[in-house]
């Protein structure tokens, strides 16, 4: 058996109306969804599909450098190939290599999970992540809303201003009682110009939150800022959780090493694939920290994730993201249909915890059509309007940096 063909395939959603979202240092606006679907072929015609980065660079590169690279190499080889390029490529590469090693498990008549490390269990946690800069009545009901629907936990995205951040999380722990969890993603801290909180305002915050007992307060400071995540976790206040924007193994090991964080993050389909993921749960086991997935894409994205994670203790790999869109009525932050429509077969979730299919390979068919039914909108996706100083940044769909802009 040999690969014959690697494509990539950019998909879009638009909104049926640009959604315009407040924040304490300017406007958030979004356009779109984006996403890709990989697929990779063999002469015998089996096919293994993997997520990839939503963005044309990425296309790009598996058109022009990872397909003449595969084509004619036997997929159950896949450990072998001793791919290497530019740091960008090489992630791409490994979200390739994740529909090669379907494609493999696949032949092999195994679930993809059995191919890559044998499973320790048959499920893993996940959380319902949804809300951005809402008022804090309505992250209360959001996060109810996500709590009825089974979910353990609820991860928002809080930018109002420090008092009303703080506002909100007393009202979501009003509104869902003390064993819900909560997870702060305080991403845009960091991300609003002039008015972007400072370590003390942070640090007062984290005290404060505390009182409310978050499961994390997730990337409140800039990710590359190791020595301030230090000392913010040394002070010990409140769970710390970070990684997902980190873009090295070296980054993701000083992380470990050095006490800077409690929960790693990684999205391992776009940050360098799953030999790298599982690299570092092995760091974080050593260390004796906890690992959380990064999962902002769409249902295949949770779907593979899964697959590596249950290779691992649930004492080492906790939990999985798992994206609430407001698709058929359900409780999320917008509609994303794709995301379910990408597969034939809905996600095996009951209580909060996904069953991870046993089927070959992935375990859960693809439907191609939304290949055809979603045409790919080239731009950005998201606009970042910044009062001061005035600024607006288009991005596009990497989320392992920090901005990835095009040309307004």
């Amino acid at each position: 058996m040999k690969i014959s063909r690697v494509e990539a395939f950019l998909m879009s959603y638009p909104m049926p109306e640009p959604i315009r979202l407040p924040n304490f240092g300017g406007v958030r606006t979004i356009l779109k969804r984006d996403a890709m679907l990989i697929r990779v072929t063999a002469d015998s015609g089996l096919k293994g599909f993997a997520p990839g980065p939503a963005h044309a660079k990425a296309a790009a590169e598996i058109r022009e450098v990872i397909e003449p690279f595969l084509v004619g190499r036997d997929p159950l080889q896949f450990a072998s190939f001793g791919f290497s390029g530019l740091l960008e490529t090489e992630k791409t590469f490994r979200a390739v290599e994740i529909a090669v090693m379907d494609l493999a498990a696949k032949f092999e008549g195994c679930p993809l999970s059995e191919l890559i490390g044998r499973r320790k269990r048959d499920r893993i946690k996940l959380y319902g992540s949804a809300g951005m800069y809402m008022p804090p009545e309505r992250f209360a009901e959001e996060a109810a809303a996500v709590q009825a629907m089974g979910f353990p936990a609820y991860k928002m995205r809080p930018a109002l201003g420090p008092e009303d951040d703080l506002r909100t999380v007393e009202l979501m722990r009003q509104a869902t009682g003390p064993d819900f969890g909560l997870m702060i993603d305080a991403h845009s801290w960091w991300r609003m110009g002039d008015r972007s909180y400072d370590f003390n305002t942070i640090t007062q915050l984290a005290r404060d939150m505390a009182a409310f007992q978050p499961v994390w307060l997730e990337e409140p400071l800039p990710p590359d800022d190791h020595e301030a995540y230090r000392r913010l976790r040394g002070k010990g206040l409140v769970t710390i959780a970070t990684g997902e924007h980190e873009q090295t193994e070296d980054g993701f090991l000083d992380l470990i090493g050095t006490g800077a964080t409690d929960y790693v993050q990684m999205d391992v389909c776009c940050q360098g694939g799953f030999a790298l993921g599982s690299r570092i749960f092995a760091a974080v086991q050593k260390a004796g920290l906890k690992f959380a997935f990064h999962s902002w894409g769409n249902n295949l994205e949770v779907l593979a994730a899964a697959h590596l994670g249950i290779c691992w203790p649930a004492e080492v790999v906790e939990w999985l993201e798992f994206p609430c869109y407001a698709n058929q009525g359900r409780a999320g932050m917008y509609p994303f249909p794709l995301s379910d429509e990408i597969l034939k077969e809905p996600l095996p979730i009951e209580n909060g915890h996904l069953t991870v299919p046993q089927a070959p390979g992935l375990g859960i068919e693809i439907d191609e059509s939304t290949i055809e039914r979603y045409p790919f909108i080239p731009g950005p996706w998201s606009f970042f309007r910044i009062d001061s100083p005035p600024e607006t940044i288009a991005v596009t769909g990497d989320h392992s940096v920090k901005w990835v802009e095009e040309e307004l």
